[in-house]
């Protein structure tokens, strides 16, 4: 693999990654990190000219998880040069193939775009975990769940001033976080992701949190691009009318 990295941060996590990467995959196109000073920058990938782009905040790249940061964008890499339907179905034509005629809350249609890239990073998981360790992940999943489970309001439908976790999404993260972990075998039935999927589910009773986990859980290994699109149509229409309401603007 062709990797380089352009800002100030250490290129052995980049390279390292690239090393376990190359264990089983590999790819076609050289790989540019882009290291950015913002530190609120997510990681994320593109694909102009040739090239694949990591871009990734400064903390980020300097970070513990570095090198499993990396590793996770390798896989959607390698799933973009695949054109696996994952990576190649327009988010917009599904969402508006499942919502056309209805009237959707802007944060829901919001909430859409993240359980689009669930289903993503399942596929780019199930790479990342046949080269690389899962214990780091595991941390990063059950960390990430229990601070949106804290920052909860003090009444499940109540209206928030402040805060940023929406229970309704925090609920099918935590749907996501299990299914990851139950697709690749990595806790058991007792870890506390479990204890804080259920605190996130009662505070959400309009997501069904098992129906969700077992979408996320079952997606198929290599599904055609008509089947990928009813997966997410799917789950778009179960997460926007699946509570029986009719969202408004």
């Amino acid at each position: 693999m062709d990797i380089r990295v352009q800002g100030a941060a250490p290129t052995t996590p980049f390279l390292s990654a690239g090393d376990l990467f190359e264990t089983e995959w590999d790819l076609d196109r050289p790989v540019h990190v882009r290291v950015r000073q913002d530190p609120d920058e997510r990681t994320w990938t593109a694909h102009p000219d040739g090239i694949h782009v990591l871009n990734i905040s400064q903390k980020a790249a300097t970070s513990a998880m570095a090198r499993e940061l990396a590793l996770h964008e390798y896989a959607h890499m390698a799933r973009h040069e695949q054109a696996h339907p994952s990576h190649t179905q327009s988010t917009e034509e599904a969402l508006f193939l499942a919502l056309a005629g209805r009237s959707v809350e802007r944060r829901k249609l919001t909430h859409c775009y993240q359980i689009a890239n669930h289903m993503k990073d399942i596929y780019a998981d199930d790479i990342t975990l046949r080269v690389g360790p899962s214990d780091k992940l595991v941390a990063f999943l059950e960390s990430e769940l229990a601070a949106a489970v804290a920052d909860r309001p003090a009444e499940p439908r109540g209206t928030r001033a402040t805060g940023t976790a929406d229970p309704e999404i925090t609920a099918v993260n935590a749907a996501f976080a299990l299914a990851l972990v139950e697709r690749h075998d990595l806790v058991e039935r007792d870890h506390r992701l479990y204890d804080l999927a259920h605190a996130a589910a009662d505070d959400a009773p309009d997501i069904d949190v098992q129906a969700f986990k077992y979408r996320f859980r079952s997606l198929g290994d290599d599904p055609g691009e008509s089947e990928y699109r009813k997966y997410l149509v799917d789950a778009t229409q179960e997460y926007v009318l699946g509570g029986g309401e009719q969202a408004a603007d």
